[in-house]
Parts: structure tokens; C-alpha cells; sequence
């Protein structure tokens, strides 16, 4: 008995988390993250190196589903949606389940090694698909309570297909004449760590994805919304014609 006990115990402490802290200041808000360092090294040192470098300053928030994520770290905008520089991709730890209010990697679907820059936020309680689809995606963050509000704005705001939008109406969002800028998208202004010791959040306790440990480690192929999901999501503005096409 205290055997078992002991085994649960430590099973317990160790998902209770440490953090490196870091501050998204957005154009609708400003998003407090805090890292999971212990459980997802290597996920939380790459974009570490994308924040250090400023690397997601000036990107925009190129997708949003109500109810489902939103999703960003991928482009700047002139013209059009241009991709960041990126690093190599990063060995997938789909360790942490993708609940609401976490932040995961996006990556190519049917690829599991794939995430390189982008991120997206998880807006509801996900876990059933994104915890094994494509081998799980990984969870490396969580937002702290008083963020919620932005993801809740951001998510409201009017969206052109999955891109979401200010200053413009969802009649506008079809018609050819209109030309976005810059100025109607949700826009990343700033990363900043706030505070580097991983021991500054030490009361996460971070739900641990136990779904994949019931799946093969095999390449997903189900069908479906959730499929297409994470991979790359280019629209394409014209200062002619703003008409948008979904590449994947």
C-alpha cells in the first residue's frame, strides 16, 4: 500500500509545473503565458528562440474558429500574408492534454515532427481529437485566468472565413473592392519573457494527455474538419481584390 501510494504521489508532483512567464501584447489585448519547461523542453526552447529574437513581433493572428482555436506565429502582413523565417522543426512531446486555455504547436498534418513557428491557443476543451490526432499535438503553455477575456474578443470579432477582423463588416468581408490592411487585422505587437526562472509558476498543474498512450504511434488519417486543422493557412490580399484562398 504505501508502494502504491508513493507511485501516486510522485506521479501527482510531477505535473505540477514550473513556468517561464512571457507577455503577448496583441492589438486586442494582452496575453499572459506560462511555459510548461519541465514537461516540453524542447517545444518551449524553440519558441524561446522565435521570442528572443522577435521573430512573432508584428505577426498577425491568421485563423480563428469559434469554439475550437485560434492561431497565429505564422506571418506578417503587407500586401498580403508573408511567412516568417522559420528554424527546424521540432521533436513533437504530445505529453499534456490540449484543454482550454493552453497553447499548442501547430503543425503539417500527417506529419508528427512537423511544428516550426506557429502556435495556437486551445478555446475549448479539445483533448478528445487534438490529444491523439496526428500523434498529439503539443501543449506547452497555459494562459493565465485574466487573458481569458482576450481570446473571448478576439473570438468574437467578425470573421472572412476563418480570418478574424476589425473595422470590417461580414458584407465587406465578401465583397472584391475591399482592400484590408494591416490595420484591420489582429496584430502581435510584442513576446516578451517577463520572467525567466522557471520557477516563477509554481502552481500549474497542468493535465497530463493520457488519451495518446491508447493509440498507435502511427500517422493519422481520420477524415473530417479537424484533419486540416494545423498546417500552414495562407490568405491571399490583393490591393485589387481581396478575395481569400485557402492553401494547404
Amino acid at each position: 500500500m504505501k508502494k502504491i501510494l508513493l507511485g501516486i504521489s510522485i506521479t501527482f508532483f510531477s505535473l505540477i509545473s514550473k513556468a517561464t512567464t512571457v507577455e503577448m501584447t496583441t492589438s486586442q489585448g494582452v496575453i499572459e503565458i506560462n511555459l510548461f519547461d519541465q514537461q516540453t523542453p524542447k517545444t518551449v526552447a524553440n519558441f524561446l528562440n522565435y521570442v528572443k529574437r522577435d521573430a512573432y513581433n508584428q505577426t498577425v493572428i491568421h485563423r480563428s474558429i469559434p469554439g475550437f482555436i485560434i492561431q497565429g506565429g505564422g506571418f506578417t502582413f503587407s500586401d498580403s500574408l508573408d511567412p516568417i523565417d522559420t528554424d527546424l522543426a521540432v521533436v513533437n512531446e504530445p505529453v499534456l492534454s490540449n484543454v482550454k486555455g493552453t497553447i499548442a504547436m501547430a503543425k503539417v498534418s500527417g506529419n508528427e515532427n512537423s511544428a516550426t513557428s506557429q502556435w495556437f491557443f486551445n478555446i475549448a476543451d479539445n483533448s478528445t481529437n487534438l490529444d491523439v490526432q496526428n500523434n498529439g499535438f503539443t501543449v506547452f503553455g497555459q494562459i493565465s485566468a485574466q487573458s481569458q477575456p482576450v481570446l473571448d474578443k478576439i473570438t468574437a470579432l467578425v470573421h472572412c472565413e476563418s480570418l478574424p477582423v476589425v473595422e470590417i463588416t461580414t458584407a465587406q468581408c465578401a465583397d472584391s473592392n475591399v482592400t484590408l490592411s494591416v490595420a484591420n487585422l489582429v496584430v502581435i505587437e510584442s513576446v516578451v519573457v517577463i520572467d525567466d526562472d522557471p520557477a516563477s509558476s509554481q502552481n500549474l498543474a497542468p493535465i497530463e494527455n493520457t488519451l495518446i498512450k491508447s493509440v498507435l504511434k502511427t500517422s493519422s488519417s481520420e477524415s473530417g474538419s479537424v484533419v486540416w486543422l494545423l498546417g500552414a493557412v495562407l490568405f491571399v490580399f490583393s490591393r485589387r481584390n481581396n478575395k481569400m484562398r485557402q492553401m494547404l
